[in-house]
């Protein structure tokens, strides 16, 4: 009886140091930036550790005053004291400004605490739409500069915590760095340099990869992380890898007249070049009629023809007599990217006082 009774006692034991093994809070954390500490959690109860003084140093000078030492989260004072502080931790909260004082007051030590949910778990910071992702990339040109934007829940807006830009082979090799001033990053690699800016409304960033060539062929995608943080001290990390072929969208092109029956444009200054290593294809709209309701007229429009060419150099293009307006766009003629925005040229015939007018 006695060896069954024991038996069962065991067996609990056993499950409950599993499930305590298995279903530990915090799942893991580490040191975002200095001070910045992210706490990834399950959503069970759980504890995470602080500590006021860090290095054995401080802990001598200060000798038997540590028990004096209080804690406030977020300014109030709570009721822990002494070196050590134990986060508590549920669901998605515990994320706040810990602070450490001494007995007069002063501050020794401060550590912002973010939390993480599981990645399993629904965002809540940024929204997309089915054909979208989280972050939306594009590039202008082959200089190694892009752009990613994202939308802000409606109830969640928050700011950047943190950004990691860099190749796919640089995976561990990558340290990242931030100028808070002036919200810079800097990530280096052995094999990529990355500069990244926060947008001044806060909904996108522009990066560059310093050592890209635009002249060699592209081995690595690039991988970028966001982490975006609300006012409650929650985090979530956005991610998205690509080549700058696959998000390159050339800027609009400017049309001009030639003559009654020519119009000419091109390249946009952004593009780069030469143009004869780096073609654009250029599609061609011609409008009979004008839709002065559409708010995009060469995409409502139904066109009379839609031509397609190619060209390294200004385009010149014979306009038919009946159409009313010219809409051109461009992308790369060498791989399957995005097509440019249109221009619109609104064609005015007849009466030789009234200029062409150009949207």
């Amino acid at each position: 009886m006695k060896l069954f009774v024991y038996s069962i006692i065991s067996a609990f034991l056993h499950i409950s140091i599993l499930q305590q093994v298995c279903c530990q809070n915090p799942r893991s954390h580490w040191t975002l930036l200095p001070n910045i500490l992210l706490v990834e959690v399950d959503g069970s109860v759980g504890q995470q550790p602080l500590s006021c003084l860090e290095s054995p140093e401080e802990l001598m000078r200060r000798d038997n005053k540590t028990q004096d030492i209080f804690w406030k989260k977020d300014g109030v004072q709570e009721a822990q004291r002494g070196n050590s502080y134990l986060v508590q931790l549920e669901e998605s909260l515990g994320g706040g400004n810990y602070t450490c004082h001494s007995k007069d007051g002063s501050l020794i030590n401060h550590t912002v605490v973010l939390i993480q949910e599981e990645e399993t778990q629904r965002r809540k910071i940024l929204v997309k739409t089915d054909q979208e992702d989280y972050l939306r990339c594009s590039a202008q040109n082959y200089n190694g500069e892009f752009h990613c934007s994202w939308t802000w829940h409606r109830s969640r807006v928050g700011k950047v915590a943190f950004i990691k830009a860099r190749r796919i082979a640089d995976k561990d090799d990558t340290q990242c760095s931030v100028d808070t001033s002036v919200q810079r990053w800097k990530c280096s690699s052995g094999q990529s340099n990355f500069s990244c800016t926060v947008d001044r409304s806060g909904d996108g960033i522009s990066c560059q990869d310093e050592k890209h060539c635009p002249y060699a062929e592209e081995s690595q995608q690039v991988y970028i992380t966001v982490y975006v943080r609300t006012e409650h001290f929650l985090v979530e990390n956005y991610s998205k890898h690509f080549f700058l072929s696959e998000i390159v969208k050339p800027d609009k092109v400017r049309i001009s007249k030639v003559n009654k029956t020519m119009i000419k444009w091109s390249y946009p200054s952004s593009w780069s070049s030469p143009y004869s290593y780096f073609p654009l294809t250029f599609q061609i709209k011609q409008l009979r009629g004008v839709c002065k309701r559409c708010d995009n007229p060469c995409a409502d429009s139904k066109p009379t023809k839609n031509l397609t060419v190619q060209s390294t150099d200004i385009c010149q293009f014979e306009v038919k007599h009946k159409a009313k307006a010219v809409c051109v766009r461009a992308k790369d003629a060498l791989c399957n990217s995005q097509w440019s925005e249109w221009s619109h040229f609104r064609l005015r015939r007849g009466k030789k006082n009234k200029k062409n007018k150009r949207l």
